[in-house]
């Protein structure tokens, strides 16, 4: 997936994650429409990768279907229920420089996806949140929602002192060394692990760049609004008690000082952002809006590399990749050799 220009300059690259929970319904159109969209207008590597968590349907069939069918297109399945625990041990094993996520159900525009992570290839920041909240943000949702959702991010504001819009918004990138140093520190695997991130970050002084979203709401979404709720006020108290503790502060990685990004098609120029380090993460700013890891096939049997992705195939005896609750975000496992 890391590849060079004509150049011999190194382009950044991308993996984006959609986990999914008994799927198999809308998963091969929507993923379908994501992988067309970035190969006709996305100028970077990238690599999509279904995350599996724990269905029951034949969503896992139509994941690696999906593998066999598109160049872009990776799946990994995880024995233990959880879009964040999921999104965690991909995260963590990535070898993309940004890792993203967004809803299986596309509910976010996508031409907010170029947008959202091009502040982070540039490096000139390390985290990136669309926000529904936004002043310029269209979006399409009923009271209910809105209401839950405003009170929440308020919530943020008065308990945790917050400065992000917008906390719970399924469209979200990071840069993968920002995440790797994070994730030991985050202790929620399920709908608080966005705020905890969001929150760790804002402490460690990093910058979030927020990006104005067009948002529909999708009528399917089995989202348990009470249990989730709870949650979440559980992680506050959570948070609030290690703030007070001092247990927030994380060793980080230095912004990147020298290295190009360079666009794969559009003509668009390298980017060369200025010097980073610990000094340069003045304050939580939001930056203006400029600008799969393995998959294990069935039947694969043979590593393969595709001409953009640079994925490996994996079969079931090379030893399919099964998480086990506890797993977390361990090392990553030993890739099979190539039959």
């Amino acid at each position: 997936m890391n590849e060079t220009n004509a150049g011999g300059v190194r382009q950044r690259s991308v993996e984006i994650v959609v986990p999914v929970h008994n799927e198999a319904h809308v998963l091969g159109d929507s993923i379908g429409r994501l992988h067309a969209y970035l190969e006709a207008s996305f100028p970077f590597p990238f690599r999509i990768t279904v995350a599996d968590n724990a269905s029951t349907d034949a969503t896992w069939q139509a994941a690696t279907g999906l593998t066999a069918r598109l160049p872009h297109v990776h799946a990994v399945h995880l024995e233990a229920k959880g879009r964040d625990r999921a999104l965690k041990y991909v995260w963590s094993r990535s070898e993309a420089d940004v890792v993203a996520y967004m809803d299986v159900d596309l509910s976010t525009g996508l031409d907010g996806f170029l947008p959202l992570v091009a502040p982070l290839l540039s490096g000139h920041s390390d985290l990136a949140i669309g926000s529904r909240l936004h002043p310029q943000a269209a979006v399409v949702r009923g009271p209910k929602r809105e209401f839950i959702s405003r009170s929440y991010n308020l919530l943020l504001k008065l308990g945790l002192a917050a400065r992000f819009s917008d906390a719970q918004c399924g469209f979200k990138a990071v840069r993968t060394e920002v995440f790797r140093a994070l994730a030991p520190h985050i202790e929620d695997n399920t709908w608080f692990f966005d705020t905890e991130l969001l929150v760790l970050a804002e402490r460690n002084r990093l910058r979030i760049h927020e990006v104005p979203v067009d948002w529909v709401d999708d009528p399917d979404s089995r989202v348990d609004i009470v249990a989730t709720a709870v949650d979440d006020l559980r992680g506050m108290g959570r948070m609030q008690r290690r703030i007070l503790i001092g247990r927030t502060r994380v060793a980080l990685p230095p912004r990147a000082g020298t290295t190009h990004m360079t666009a794969a098609t559009h003509g668009a120029a390298s980017v060369e952002p200025g010097p980073g380090g610990g000094g340069d993460r003045a304050g939580a700013e939001r930056t203006s809006a400029a600008a799969g890891a393995e998959r294990m096939s069935p039947a694969a049997g043979a590593e393969r590399t595709s001409p953009l992705a640079g994925a490996e195939r994996t079969s079931p005896a090379a030893g399919a990749e099964r998480m086990s609750p506890a797993a977390g975000a361990a090392a990553p496992p030993a890739r099979a050799k190539a039959a």
